[in-house]
């Protein structure tokens, strides 16, 4: 796994942890909610993570893009098919959301590499 992907996955799952220590309901809810959007329903999950990348990219959102990114990779989503996942993010968002798929396309890249190693 790269730096750049193994960085924030850690620190991802450190803040995490750190917030649901608290015992907040709103949030603990919330979380859940999150997780239970992304299950297999009338949609697969791959599709609703493309979705959500869609969103995190126009919405210029960099934390949920990688997030949205590893998710993606893990369930098989090409190359090619991030690429017209970044163009619909782009049409959507406009020239604003560039900046944002340059990062994500250097964080796909070390996703793809990371595999190799």
């Amino acid at each position: 796994m790269s730096e750049l992907v193994k960085k924030f996955n850690d620190y991802r799952e450190k803040m995490n942890e750190v917030i649901l220590s608290k015992d907040n309901l709103v949030l603990k809810r919330l979380w859940n909610l999150d997780t239970n959007t992304y299950e297999d329903g009338a949609l697969d999950k791959r599709t609703k993570e493309m979705l959500g990348l869609v969103a995190s990219m126009v919405l210029r959102c960099d934390d949920c893009i990688k997030y949205h990114l590893g998710k993606c990779r893990e369930l098989g989503v090409t190359t090619q098919q991030m690429y017209e996942i970044f163009a619909v993010a782009n049409i959507v968002g406009g020239t604003i959301v560039i900046p944002h798929t340059r990062r994500a396309a250097e964080y796909w890249e070390e996703l793809m590499s990371s595999e190799l190693k």
